[in-house]
């Protein structure tokens, strides 16, 4: 056993289970960064770039194998595939995660420098790049990233504004490596070098969180959230049909805030078999509070179908249709090859929805303009930057029943308080089951509904105007960062003798 243990594979994979509990609902946000200095440390160490690759793909199993166990939930007790397909599959899934780390671990390798340059440029920048590049292959699962671990309580969170998430994960990744450095060469000059990096890292980030990069506009108004916390395996029953629109009249009409929001799907129909009985009921009330309703349904345009949300009330109707889908989820990549996933072996109704395009208007109601996003649209701030400066507000309505009592929810919370942050406007989160919450401008939870029960969250919120300095490049500041890091470490490694791979 303690040979097994001793193994750098096996502590790699260790080391990725321990960076799991940075992220909600645990929120240890030093466990990523110290996990990540044990991953560098073993790299540092591999004689082979293999050797580096399966230590980081061994890292990455750990960290989805256990941070994202709960797809496993969606495929088994709701997409109803049998026990052992759902797990061979959660397992590949995690798999095909974890070759972006086994690829950062394989491109460090292949640069001969010193100890000193792998630690501080080399491997924070592969690093991030493989993360980023995560968010963007075959659609994109930035799940886990290790800038999120940081929101909302680090002061690292401080330069979501400036970099987004990708950012503060560079951040952390070089303050894994400027650690591992002063652990290494402990008070010599090096170490005295590493402990100044980590101190400016640290001391900057909880400086810029000091920093109001937007202003508050307009007066505050008055918001209502739904959680009707409707059970999955009903949801789109026709038998319980009747009793979810009764629910969420219930509870919109309980509700006097001047913007209410439902869920995604909260009504589980096409927008035109909604009855217009209901809709008119629905749109009267709105207009009584002064303002609207945002109803999530599917809608049909030209033969296409989409997840989407639209307003009654005092405001014209309007609405956002999800533009970016969930393979296999919401539609079907290479359908003439794939289809039968769907067709044969899930259940998951509506499974081949259309795209309702990146670039759609902010929903002008209840006096702010709101940007809607849709599900997982919140994993990925460059697009939710599109609709700012322009938007005052953002709006994620989703429905995590898919996961049961797994720690996706509050995942998935997490990524909106990085959003809040990124754009330095409030984040208000409609659900079906949790998490509905608040989220303020500085990324943390101003109220929250309990998980798994029905209610109306109401609160006073405040949309902002202005830009951060993320809504204005996106991305491009942190790939700026990382290529920079990268070409210093390639004419360091022109210029210098390098150590040896294994030492330091």
């Amino acid at each position: 056993m303690k040979r097994l243990v001793a193994s750098p594979r096996a502590q790699a994979f260790l080391a990725g289970i321990v960076a799991v509990f940075g992220f909600a609902p645990f929120g240890f946000f030093p466990l990523p960064i110290l996990a990540l200095a044990v991953l560098f440390r073993l790299w540092s160490r591999a004689e082979r770039p293999a050797q580096a690759a399966w230590q980081g793909f061994a890292f990455g199993m750990g960290l989805f194998c256990v941070g994202i166990h709960w797809i496993y939930v969606a495929l088994h007790i709701y997409g109803y595939m049998h026990p052992v397909l759902a797990a061979i599959a959660t397992a590949l899934f995690a798999a095909v995660n974890a070759t972006l780390p086994a690829l950062a671990g394989y491109a460090q390798a292949r640069f001969k420098v010193s100890a000193n340059v792998r630690l501080l440029l080399l491997m924070p920048a592969i690093w991030t790049l493989a993360e980023w590049l995560r968010g963007l292959l075959f659609t994109g699962f930035p799940w886990l990233v290790t800038g999120y671990s940081q929101a909302p309580d680090s002061p690292l969170a401080g330069y979501a504004p400036l970099l987004g998430v990708y950012g503060v994960s560079l951040v952390a990744a070089v303050s894994a490596g400027a650690l591992l450095l002063l652990w290494n060469a402990r008070w010599s000059r090096p170490g005295k070098a590493a402990l100044a990096i980590l101190a400016a890292l640290w001391l900057g980030g909880a400086t810029l969180r000091s920093i109001g990069w937007t202003q508050a506009e307009g007066e505050p108004i008055k918001v209502s959230l739904l959680q009707g916390n409707i059970a999955q395996d009903t949801k789109f029953s026709e038998e319980a049909l009747v009793g979810t629109l009764e629910t969420y009249r219930r509870l919109a009409q309980a509700s006097d805030g001047r913007l209410i929001v439902m869920p995604e799907t909260a009504l589980p129909l096409l927008r035109d078999n909604v009855p217009e009985s209901y809709q008119t009921l629905l749109r009267e009330h709105a207009r009584q509070n002064g303002g609207d309703i945002l109803i999530g349904v599917f809608e049909k345009e030209s033969g296409g179908y989409y997840n989407s949300v639209y307003s009654l009330g005092s405001s014209p109707s309007q609405h956002y249709r999800k533009d970016h889908l969930v393979p296999f989820g919401e539609f079907i990549p290479l359908r003439s090859v794939l289809g039968w996933l769907i067709n044969d072996v899930l259940d998951i109704p509506m499974g081949d929805l259309a795209s309702g395009g990146a670039h759609q208007a902010p929903l002008n109601v209840a006096g702010q303009k709101v940007a809607v996003d849709i599900c997982y649209e919140d994993a990925f701030g460059e697009e939710i930057v599109r609709a700012l400066p322009a938007a005052t507000l953002l709006v994620n309505v989703t429905n995590d029943a898919w996961y049961g009592d797994s720690h996706a929810a509050m995942q998935h919370a997490q990524l909106s308080q990085m959003r809040a942050l990124e754009t330095g406007r409030m984040m208000l989160r409609a659900t079906n089951t949790g998490v509905t919450a608040v989220i303020g401008s500085d990324g943390h939870i101003r109220a929250m509904l309990p998980q798994h029960e029905e209610g109306v969250l109401t609160a006073q919120v405040q949309g902002y105007a202005g830009r951060t300095p993320y809504v204005v490049w996106g991305n491009a500041g942190m790939l700026v960062l990382v290529v920079a890091m990268l070409i210093a470490a390639w004419w360091m490694q022109r210029r210098t003798s390098p150590l040896p791979l294994g030492e330091g």
